[in-house]
């Protein structure tokens, strides 16, 4: 038997799937279902591009549910909310040649151990049997995919269904709950093949349900729905619904399966590792007057105004406030039910993915990996007056921000906020400028070239000023020459005879260094060997600065005399896509001047290879927007530096021109 529900305990329900599906519109449609309408919803199709949460009522039940955005740009606003949920509702659309745009929703569920359930939606669109869209999906689920039921068809369109667990067929009404009727007569052998199939699935993971199957024993109705719940819950299977949210068909049976299917709040509290009573913090959000609230979902019991919460670093905080969520409104409230979502406000120390407890501080359980930033820009204030501003309104949108990166460059001395591509970033300008009132320039990130030298020298530096008084005097002579890649720089000190006082020898690497922050093109010199072998001083003028400048006039004309080769980064890539949109990759990184190094199949990923390349660091910029457009958005990749390489010819000329150009 299906467990008892605990009065007044919240569900949280998560609502995913790529853009287009219609996850938006499959809320609004159990939101109407819940409040005795049509159940029909009059989302037009967009981009979502953060997490919103909605509260909803049905039969005594109260649910939050969560909209999390579709595009491959924005997943990263539900990294943290996810694994609170008790489930999450995977919406596909019915085209069997889009089942692997869901393969990255149910993959990330997968991996958090979240039950879930499939939502056909536009099943009034359909044109091809639900079976072969079945073995469509099949392959992209780590799961069963378990059908809980069959459509009715009338001269090629759905217009109802059988629930294959109650043995009832449902005919549909536009806008009214669908009516019982008899299971029609020529669907009666598929019904029953359909319904066998689905009790096989399930005894999968039920011995006695086997076994009454192997005997000819009809299990009763209690048997199966205690399957679907458990075995639900334990992500076993994934069992399937369809209808329409724009006819209103087949939302109130996916909402009467919800409120006996999905789990209690407890599992979910297992899962993340939170014992006790306690809250989960899901996301981080800095609203204007308001200041900084924490999303979090509470555990164990109700959480008051008035109770005292540990925070990860130990220390002890009441809630400033709690406000219980509806919406695009808040409202402020003195309790929160166990299950529910809350803003939280005045916890400044916490951070998405902290667990707060009321019995102490608790660590999370699930293993957190932050998306790698696959596109980035350069970024600079337009009035210097801003630039405090900017400072803190990044750090607000990163902790807002599961996706967002902001990096210092040391190299190229740039602000570069990364993100999860262009739209992702141009959303987080557009939020700069309305929220924050900072405007920005970007530009694309610059390559960090460096140079080399292209043969070995032996010069003199010499440094004299006289004044007046004390005057300067620094000398040395050095041995220079190009050392392999990667080698870095030496400096090897063969002064003999006290030609430099041992003093000033430092002074002189110090010199070194400084001519090599800036070669003949204008970048950094590396790679280089450097051996001090004599020189001379005077008593009263000879001075640490006086043998630094020396040690920098050598090496300028170490550099002049020796020339130099362009260095740029190259970075290893590995390419995650769907394995019949490898051969597209592949000429596209031979159109980026790139290096296939191999491809394999991606590891737990059925249908997938990871490509790995060579690429330049100056033809990554734009790279994702092409992958995405050749692989339907779902291709991604990682990438860390691995190797210099010289530069030749008309691109190393065009480098040196655009330097020049920007003097």
């Amino acid at each position: 038997m299906p467990e008892s529900k605990s009065a007044n305990v919240v569900r949280a329900i998560a609502v995913v799937g790529p853009t287009g599906a219609g996850k938006t519109a499959l809320i609004q449609a159990l939101a109407s279902a819940a409040s005795g309408g049509a159940g029909i919803s009059s989302a037009a199709a967009g981009q979502s591009t953060e997490t919103h949460f909605t509260a909803i009522d049905f039969m005594g039940d109260h649910y939050a549910l969560i909209d999390a955005p579709g595009a491959v740009d924005f997943l990263a606003d539900a990294d943290f909310v996810l694994p609170a949920v008790d489930l999450a509702i995977v919406v596909a659309d019915p085209d069997p040649d889009k089942a692997v745009l869901v393969q990255p929703f149910l993959k990330t569920l997968e991996e958090m151990n979240i039950p879930r359930v499939l939502f056909i939606n536009k099943i009034d669109s359909a044109r091809g049997r639900i079976r072969d869209l079945l073995e469509a999906l099949q392959p992209v689920s780590g799961t069963p995919l378990v059908a809980r039921q069959i459509p009715i068809w009338e001269n090629d369109k759905v217009t109802g269904f059988v629930d294959l667990a109650l043995e009832r067929a449902y005919h549909y009404e536009q806008g009214k709950p669908s009516q019982i009727i008899d299971i029609p007569k020529d669907l009666a052998e598929r019904e029953t093949e359909a319904r066998f199939h689905m009790l096989e699935q399930l005894a999968d993971f039920d011995d006695a349900l086997m076994e009454k199957l192997l005997s000819d024993v009809t299990p009763d109705r209690d048997t199966i729905f205690a399957d679907l719940v458990n075995e639900t819950r334990e992500g076993q299977i994934a069992p399937v619904f369809f209808g329409s949210t724009a006819n209103g068909n087949g939302v109130r049976r996916l909402l009467k399966a919800l409120r006996h299917d999905t789990p209690q709040p407890k599992y979910a509290a297992a899962r993340i590792g939170l014992s006790g009573n306690g809250a989960y913090v899901a996301k981080i959000s800095h609203a204007g007057q308001a200041g900084k609230l924490a999303y979090a979902r509470v555990f164990g019991a109700a959480l008051t105004d008035s109770d005292q919460l540990t925070l990860s670093d130990g220390s002890t905080q009441r809630p400033g406030a709690l406000f219980a969520l509806g919406g695009a409104q808040t409202k402020k409230v003195s309790r929160v039910p166990e299950g529910d979502i809350a803003a939280i406000g005045k916890l400044d120390p916490v951070a998405a993915g902290d667990l707060l407890g009321a019995s102490g501080a608790q660590k999370i359980k699930i293993n957190f990996k932050k998306r790698f930033p696959v596109y980035q820009l350069a970024i600079a204030t337009k009035d210097r007056k801003d630039d405090v501003r900017l400072s803190g309104a990044l750090q607000k949108l990163v902790e807002e921000d599961a996706g967002l990166n902001v990096v210092h460059d040391q190299m190229t001395h740039e602000i570069l906020l990364q993100g999860q591509g262009e739209p992702h970033l141009r959303s987080v300008l557009d939020r700069l400028k309305s929220r924050f009132n900072v405007e920005v320039s970007t530009a694309p990130p610059s390559t960090p070239y460096q140079e080399s030298l292209r043969k070995n020298a032996e010069v003199r530096g010499r440094h004299k000023k006289q004044t007046g008084g004390h005057g300067q005097f620094g000398d040395c002579v050095i041995q220079v020459k190009p050392l392999p890649r990667g080698e870095g720089f030496q400096f090897v000190d063969k002064i003999t005879g006290g030609a430099i006082p041992r003093q000033w020898i430092p002074a002189v690497e110090a010199g070194v260094k400084d001519a090599m922050a800036k070669g003949a093109i204008g970048f950094p010199v590396v790679d280089v060997s450097v051996t001090l072998i004599d020189g001379s001083f005077h008593a009263v003028d000879s001075s640490e600065h006086s043998f630094q400048q020396a040690g920098r006039l050598g090496m300028v004309e170490a550099i002049e005399q020796c020339g130099t080769v362009l260095l740029e980064p190259v970075e290893k890539l590995s390419i995650y896509t769907p394995s019949w949109g490898t051969p597209k990759i592949n000429s596209a990184v031979s159109a980026h001047n790139g290096q296939i190094l191999g491809f394999e199949p991606r590891e737990g990923w059925p249908g997938w290879d990871r490509v790995d390349v060579y690429l330049p660091h100056s033809e990554r910029q734009n790279f994702i927007i092409e992958l995405r457009s050749l692989t339907q958005g779902l291709a991604t990749f990682e990438a860390q530096f691995d190797h210099m390489v010289e530069v030749t010819g008309r691109r190393a000329d065009d480098v040196a021109k655009k330097v020049q150009a920007s003097a």
